[in-house]
């Protein structure tokens, strides 16, 4: 049998070295926002004629527009932009098509920077409340627990994994922003609320099957109970997100750009989420277990 418990330091350490590239990210470059938090238009179109970036912010900056971020993507053009009126809007349209030919609108979106530091807001209230409901809801459930687990701890363990899921993925968009000009918008939050439940339910089946077991195994070490737990839930988490994967990869490959990105990031958030879930979340249980037995002996040696 897999000792995953016995070997979770090795698993600890590559979380971090996993997460400490877009911490690190996230402190120097932060997340490049997209108008839906900072404000602006951003016009999807396509061209026939297929010019380059450069002729396209040229083209715009001679009817008088500000681009702030071009990017092209399956035929296609994201021209960003300050907030514009129709009548600019329609401006820039006539503008491209008189260089270039025939122009496809495919999207127009306009938001104002009220609106979007608003957003902002409701977004980061969201993910807190969401957070401290999971820990509520965690030690409740499971306040039968028998010892030597305590409910609390499986709330608060549940709850660090999961901000290893949404550090990683935040961390991950701060990195694709800094060097690939990728913007997080509404979606994205949203994407992480899906993150956020999927990871939680993840980590619960686990927890569930460790909490059975407890009881169950009263002679049985700790360490070992929740090793055996994992051993026996692995399979049906593994084979659970690999169905979640396999819709989320062909939604990436031929899903529309609009949601690329969304897709994404729920396509990382899932593979993460089921990662933490049996190497982070579960072995912590044991670590935290451990440094009380510790705690305890060593009072009791003082003595």
């Amino acid at each position: 049998m897999l000792d995953i418990v016995g070997k979770k330091y090795f698993y600890f350490l590559f979380s971090a070295l996993i997460i400490i590239p877009g911490i690190l990210s996230l402190i120097f470059w932060g997340l490049r926002l997209g108008i839906d938090f900072t404000g602006g238009s951003l016009l999807e179109v396509r061209i026939e004629k297929q010019p380059s970036k450069e002729d396209i912010v040229a083209t715009v900056k001679q009817g008088g527009v500000e681009v702030s971020l071009v990017s092209a993507t399956n035929n296609s053009f994201l021209i960003r932009t300050k907030p514009l009126t129709d009548k600019e809007t329609e401006g820039v349209f006539k503008s491209l098509e008189e260089k270039f030919g025939k122009v496809e609108k495919l999207r127009l979106e306009t938001v104002g920077p009220t609106i979007g530091a608003e957003l902002l807001r409701k977004s980061l209230i969201a993910l807190v409340l969401a957070s401290i409901g999971i820990v509520i809801y965690i030690t409740f459930a499971f306040r039968e627990v028998p010892q030597p687990a305590s409910p609390l701890r499986f709330g608060i363990c549940a709850i660090i994994a999961l901000l290893h899921d949404v550090f990683l993925v935040i961390g991950t968009f701060s990195l694709l922003g800094r060097f690939l000009g990728v913007e997080v918008d509404s979606l994205f939050v949203t994407a992480l609320l899906t993150i956020i439940g999927f990871s939680v339910h993840d980590t619960i089946v686990v927890f569930d099957r460790i909490r059975e077991n407890l009881k169950r195994r009263v002679s049985t070490s700790f360490a070992t109970v929740v090793n055996h737990s994992i051993m026996q839930t692995i399979v049906r988490s593994l084979n659970t997100s690999l169905t979640v994967v396999l819709v989320l990869l062909s939604l990436a490959l031929f899903g529309g750009t609009s949601i690329r990105w969304f897709v994404i990031a729920l396509l990382i958030g899932v593979i993460s989420g089921t990662y933490s879930s049996i190497f982070n979340a579960a072995p912590l249980l044991v670590l935290w277990q451990e440094w009380s037995e510790k705690r305890k002996g060593s009072a009791k040696s003082q003595k």
